[in-house]
C-alpha cells in the first residue's frame, strides 16, 4: 500500500524532503511540481494522482522512511504539455523550480515555487484555443442596501480586464456563461446566500470553481490594489467610481493573479467597465437557441452563426469576431461605424485583399505580449514577434489608402481611429532583428539566440568557442599522423569532457604522452595535457558565452515588455480590422446587403434568408422569405403550417439577421430595416434538465416565464409551441394567455413571432390588436404534402401530422390507423367551439354552454343515464356566474361536464 501524505513521520525524513513538505504545506491544492535536476518530481498522494492522469509511470524514492515514497516524474523540458493536460482535467499545478545553479549550490539547491496554472491562468499556447479567450471570473456579493453582484472577467492570456455590476441572480448567470470561463472564484458569501452553481455543469468544458477567503475581497485592499497596479490616483480615473461591487470583484481577481503568478502583470495596462446598457442582452437559452457561436447538439464551431461569419486571418481577429457576436451593439452610431469599414472595404477589393494577405503572416501579438511580459517567452516568440511587426508598415499604408478612398465617399470615423491606433513598430521589428538569429533555439539557456555582430564581448566568446572547435579538428588529423593510428579520433561528451579514443587493435601505438581516462569494451579513451587546457578555454568560452547570451536575450525581451502599451494598442487595431475585413469578404461572397439601422419599432426585411442553412445548402436551394414587424398593427405573427415545413428556420433567420444587422454586420436578404433592439429571446423546444430535477414542460415554463418578465416594448421574441409540454386544454389557454400578455401595450407589445400548432390561435386575429396570421405554404398531392418553405398571410387549418409521419417512415399500418382515429376526434373534438367562441359567432357565452350542455345531457337520456348526473349537471351551471366568464372560462366548463358524462 502506497504510503500517503498524512501517514509521514517526519522526523524520519531526509532534509530535501522536508523542505519538500514545507513547500508543499503551502499549496495543498496544487499538484507540485518540484524541481530536481532535469526532471519535476511529485511524491505521495500527487505522484498517485499524476501517475493516473498523465498515464506515467509510479515509482518509489527512499527519504528516510520505512516504506518508499510514491513517486513519479516528467522532464522538466517537456513539463508544459503535462502541466496543461492535469489543469485541462481540473486540477491547479504549483511549479516549484530551481532558484540557483546546483554547480555554485552551497548545500541543499534552493527551490521555490515560481507560479502556479490553474484552468484560468493558462498561457501556453498548446493549452489555448486560437479564436477564444480564456476568461477568469469572479463575482462577490453585496449586503445591505447594496445587494447587487460585483463582476469581473481578465484573460491572463492577452490582458483583457473587464467589470461591471449586476443587479439579479439570472442576470449575473447569463453573464457568466456569455464569458464561458475557464474558471470560476467567488466570495463566501455566494455560497452562504444559496446561489446555485449547477449551471456551470452542462459547460462543453469542466469549469474550476473555488471560494476565496475574506480578506481577497477586503474593500481597501482591493482599492489599493487596483489604484498601485494601474497608477491611479483615484477611482473615478479607472471609471470604476460607482461600482463599488465591482471594485471588490476586480481586485479580489488582480489579487489572485498577483497569488499564482507571482508576477506584477504589466500587460494588464487597462482595466475597462461597462454597463449592459450598451450591449443587446442575451439570455443563456437565446445563445443556445440561435447557435451563435456553437451548434446546441455536438457543441461545434461548425454550424454555427461564427462559422459563417468567420474568415480571419489573425487569432486576435476571430476572438475579437466572437466578441462581437456576443455581444451585439444597441447604438446606432456605433453600429453604423462598423458599417462604414466595411462598406470601404467593399469598395476597394484590391487594398482589402492585400490587407488580409499582409494579415496572414501576423502571430498572436496579445498572447505574444502576454508572455513577454510575464517573461515566459522564448527566442522563438521574438522571432514570431518580429515576422508580425515586420507586416505593420504595409498594413498601414493599405489602411490610409481605404481611408482616403473612402473619405471621398463619406467620411469612416472607425477607420481613421483605427489607422490612428496602427503603431507601424519598426523601431522593435529592428531590434529583434539585430538582436536574434532566425532560426534560434527553443531553449534560452543552451546558447545559439544572439546575432553576430550584436554584442562584442559575445562575438569574442563565440569566435574563440568556434577557434577551439577548429583547433580540435585539426589536432585530430595531426595526432593521426604523428602516431599513424589511422582511426583515431577526438571526441566530447559532458561527463568525460574531450578525449582521444583509440580502439583495441590500435592501443599498441598509443604514444607515452597519452593519459588514460576511460576504458571502453572497444578501445581507450586518453587525454594530453595540451588537449585539456584547450578544454578549459573552450569549455570556459561555452559557458560564459550561453551565460552572456541568456542576460542578452533577457534585456531585449524586457526592452520589448516596455513597449506593452504601443503594441497592445496597435494589436487591438488589427484584431479590429481583420474582423471587419472578414465581415466583408462574407458580405461580398454570400449577396449580402447593408441593412438600414435606426431607433424606430420596425423590422422588415425583404427576401431573408437564414445564414447558416444557406451555407450548408449546396447551391441556390434556399427559399427566401420576408417579414414586417413593428409595436403597432404587426407585433405578434403568429406562424401556423406542419412540422418540417420551416417555421423554426425562418423565426431564427429573424433572430440572426436582426443579430447580425446589431453587430455591425451585412445581412443575408434583399433588403432589410431594423429598429434597435434591446434584447432577443427564444424559446425554440424543449428539453428535460434532470440534474435540476426540471422536466420538459418545466425548462419551457421557466423559460417562459423569464421572457415575460424581462421583455420590453423594444424586445424581439421569438416563440416556438408554447404549451405544447402538457395537455391540449391546458397548453392552449397557456398560449392564448402568453399571446395576450405578450401582445397587450400596456404589458409588454414587444414584437413578436409566434409558432404554433394551436389553430385555434389564428383566430386571435381581429380581436387581439396588432395580431397577424401567417403560415407555410404546403402544396397537398393526395395523402402526400409538399414543403414550399414560403411564408403567406392567413393561418393553416391542420398540421399534416399523419403526412409528416409518412414521410419519416413510419409504417403505413400505424399512419392509416393514425387517419382513421383523426377522423373520428376531429368530427367529436370540443376544441372546434373555441373558434366560435373567439369569433363571438354565438350570442353570448351563457347561451353557447346552455346549449352545448342541453346536448349533452339529451345524449346522456339516450344511453339511458342516471337522473343523478343530470341534477350534477344543473349544479355546476348553476354554480357559476356564466355572464363573467372569460372564453378560455367556458371552454373549461364543457370540458369538466364532458368527463363528467364519460364517468
Amino acid at each position: 500500500m502506497a504510503l500517503l501524505f498524512d501517514e509521514i513521520d517526519e522526523s524520519m525524513l531526509s532534509p530535501m524532503m522536508k523542505i519538500y513538505l514545507d513547500t508543499k504545506r503551502k499549496y495543498s491544492d496544487c499538484i507540485l511540481f518540484y524541481r530536481l535536476g532535469d526532471f519535476y518530481e511529485m511524491f505521495f498522494d500527487d505522484a498517485l494522482t499524476a501517475s493516473k492522469v498523465l498515464e506515467i509511470t509510479l515509482t518509489g524514492k527512499e527519504c528516510g522512511l520505512k516504506e518508499r515514497a510514491p513517486m513519479c516524474g516528467v522532464p522538466f523540458h517537456s513539463a508544459d504539455g503535462y502541466i496543461n493536460r492535469l489543469v485541462s482535467a481540473g486540477y491547479k499545478v504549483a511549479v516549484a523550480e530551481q532558484l540557483e545553479d546546483p554547480k555554485l549550490a552551497k548545500g541543499l539547491v534552493k527551490r521555490d515555487v515560481i507560479r502556479i496554472v490553474t484552468p484560468g491562468t493558462v498561457t501556453d499556447s498548446m493549452a489555448l484555443e486560437e479564436g477564444k479567450n480564456n476568461f477568469l471570473v469572479s463575482v462577490c456579493l453585496g449586503q445591505g442596501a447594496d445587494r447587487v453582484y460585483g463582476f469581473a472577467a481578465a484573460d491572463l492570456s492577452t490582458g483583457l480586464f473587464y467589470v461591471t455590476e449586476i443587479k439579479d441572480e439570472t442576470s449575473l448567470k447569463d453573464e457568466i456563461l456569455k464569458y464561458a470561463p475557464a474558471e470560476f472564484v467567488y466570495d463566501r458569501l455566494m455560497e452562504f446566500s444559496g446561489f446555485s452553481f449547477d449551471f456551470l455543469e452542462h459547460q462543453a468544458r469542466h469549469v474550476l470553481r473555488s471560494s476565496l477567503d475574506d480578506w481577497y475581497f477586503e474593500a481597501d485592499t482591493c482599492k489599493r490594489t487596483l489604484l498601485e497596479h494601474y497608477r491611479a490616483s483615484d477611482l473615478s480615473a479607472l471609471g470604476l467610481g460607482d461600482l463599488k461591487q465591482g471594485v471588490l470583484a476586480a481586485g479580489a481577481l488582480l489579487l489572485y493573479l498577483y497569488e499564482t503568478q507571482k508576477d506584477q502583470l504589466s500587460h494588464f495596462t487597462a482595466i475597462s467597465p461597462y454597463s449592459n446598457s450598451g450591449f443587446m442582452r442575451l439570455d443563456s437559452a437565446t445563445r443556445r437557441n440561435l447557435e451563435l457561436t456553437e451548434t446546441m447538439r455536438e457543441k461545434n464551431k461548425r454550424g454555427s452563426l461564427l462559422w459563417v461569419l468567420d474568415k480571419t486571418k489573425t487569432a486576435m481577429g476571430a476572438r475579437y469576431l466572437r466578441e462581437m457576436v456576443e455581444q451585439p451593439l444597441v447604438k446606432v452610431d456605433a453600429i453604423t461605424a462598423r458599417q462604414d469599414v466595411i462598406s470601404a472595404m467593399l469598395g476597394n477589393y484590391i487594398a482589402r485583399e492585400e490587407l488580409r494577405e499582409y494579415l496572414g503572416p501576423v502571430y498572436d501579438l496579445e498572447r505574444l505580449m502576454g508572455r513577454i511580459s510575464m517573461k515566459t517567452a522564448n527566442p522563438r516568440d521574438l522571432i514570431a514577434l518580429k515576422t508580425s511587426l515586420e507586416m505593420l508598415p504595409p498594413i498601414v499604408k493599405l489602411v490610409e489608402e481605404l481611408l482616403e478612398n473612402n473619405n471621398e465617399n463619406g467620411s469612416s470615423s472607425l477607420l481613421q481611429e483605427l489607422s490612428d491606433h496602427l503603431d507601424p513598430l519598426e523601431d522593435l521589428s529592428s531590434l529583434i532583428r539585430d538582436a536574434i538569429v532566425d532560426e534560434p533555439p527553443f531553449s534560452v539557456r543552451e546558447g545559439g539566440i544572439i546575432r553576430p555582430g550584436y554584442h562584442e564581448e559575445a562575438d569574442r566568446l563565440r569566435s574563440l568557442q568556434q577557434g577551439g572547435k577548429e583547433w580540435i579538428t585539426t589536432l585530430e588529423e595531426s595526432e593521426r599522423a604523428r602516431t599513424g593510428i589511422p582511426k583515431l579520433k577526438v571526441g566530447y561528451n559532458k561527463v568525460f569532457g574531450y578525449y582521444i579514443e583509440v580502439t583495441n587493435s590500435y592501443k599498441n601505438m598509443v604514444p607515452d604522452d597519452y593519459t588514460r581516462k576511460q576504458t571502453l569494451t572497444t578501445g581507450e579513451r586518453y587525454i594530453t595535457p595540451e588537449l585539456k587546457e584547450m578544454e578549459n578555454t573552450i569549455l570556459g568560452a561555452q559557458d560564459k558565452l550561453f551565460s552572456l547570451e541568456y542576460d542578452l536575450f533577457c534585456e531585449v525581451r524586457d526592452r520589448i515588455g516596455a513597449e506593452v502599451v504601443r503594441i497592445q494598442k496597435t494589436a487591438h487595431a488589427l484584431a479590429q480590422l481583420d474582423a471587419l475585413a472578414s465581415l466583408s469578404v462574407v458580405a461580398e461572397r454570400n449577396h449580402y446587403v447593408r441593412p438600414v439601422i435606426n431607433e424606430s419599432d420596425e423590422i422588415r426585411i425583404r427576401e431573408g434568408r437564414h445564414p447558416v442553412v444557406e451555407a450548408m445548402l449546396a447551391g441556390d436551394l434556399f427559399i427566401s422569405n420576408d417579414v414586417s414587424l413593428n409595436c403597432s398593427d404587426h407585433r405578434m405573427l403568429i406562424i401556423t403550417g406542419p412540422n418540417m415545413a420551416g417555421k423554426s428556420t425562418y423565426m431564427r433567420q429573424v433572430a440572426l439577421i436582426t443579430l447580425m444587422a446589431q453587430i455591425g454586420s451585412y445581412v443575408p436578404a434583399m433588403e432589410a430595416s431594423i429598429g434597435i433592439c434591446d434584447r432577443i429571446f427564444t424559446r425554440v423546444g424543449a428539453s428535460d434538465d434532470l440534474s435540476s430535477g426540471q422536466s420538459t414542460f418545466m425548462v419551457e415554463m421557466t423559460e417562459v416565464a423569464n421572457i415575460i418578465r424581462n421583455a420590453t416594448s423594444r424586445s424581439l421574441i421569438i416563440l416556438d409551441e408554447i404549451g405544447r409540454g402538457t395537455s391540449t386544454f391546458d397548453g392552449l389557454s397557456i398560449a392564448w394567455a402568453v399571446c395576450d400578455y405578450i401582445s397587450d401595450k400596456e404589458k409588454i407589445g414587444a414584437r413578436t413571432l409566434f409558432a404554433t400548432h394551436y389553430h385555434e390561435l389564428t383566430e386571435l386575429e381581429g380581436v387581439m390588436e396588432g395580431v397577424q396570421n401567417y403560415c407555410i405554404a404546403v402544396k397537398e398531392d393526395g395523402e402526400d404534402i409538399v414543403f414550399l418553405r414560403k411564408i403567406v398571410r392567413g393561418g393553416a387549418d391542420k398540421s399534416y401530422g399523419i403526412q409528416v409521419a409518412r414521410l419519416a417512415g413510419v409504417p403505413e399500418a400505424v399512419t392509416e390507423k393514425a387517419t382513421e382515429l383523426l377522423e373520428k376526434l376531429t368530427s367529436a373534438d370540443i376544441n372546434l367551439h373555441a373558434k366560435e367562441v373567439i369569433q363571438g359567432q354565438i350570442a353570448s357565452t351563457y347561451s353557447f354552454v346552455q346549449n352545448d350542455i342541453f346536448s349533452l345531457m339529451d345524449r346522456m337520456k339516450q344511453e339511458q343515464e342516471s337522473d343523478e348526473k343530470e341534477q350534477v349537471l344543473k349544479k355546476m351551471l348553476e354554480s357559476r356566474d356564466l355572464s363573467r366568464m372569460t372564453p378560455i372560462e367556458a371552454l373549461n366548463l364543457l370540458y369538466e361536464m364532458k368527463d363528467l358524462i364519460k364517468e
